[in-house]
């Protein structure tokens, strides 16, 4: 499992500026509390977890659910952790 963390920045784009492993089994108050350590004073703060392998599948999900729409000009999933390009 797979979370990460970041903000909505102004122009509508998702940033994700962390990503931690935990085990699959791993309990939503556990998360919620490392998401919170995360976030602590972060304006426009987001936060969720995967059940993937990897960081670059998560992003892609992270994408697929939160960020994508039609259209030019929509908004992107920019990775400040290891630079992943996710399918649009």
């Amino acid at each position: 499992m797979i979370l990460l963390t970041g903000h909505w920045d102004e122009y509508g784009n998702l940033v994700i500026e962390s990503s931690q492993e935990f085990p699959d089994d791993t309990s939503s108050r556990e998360l919620d509390a490392q998401a919170y350590r995360e976030l602590a004073n972060k304006q426009n703060g987001w936060a969720a977890s995967f059940l993937v392998d990897g960081h670059s599948r998560a992003c892609q999900e992270a994408y697929e659910t939160y960020v994508r729409e039609a259209g030019d000009g929509s908004p992107q999933l920019i990775d400040n952790v290891e630079d992943v390009t996710v399918d649009t």
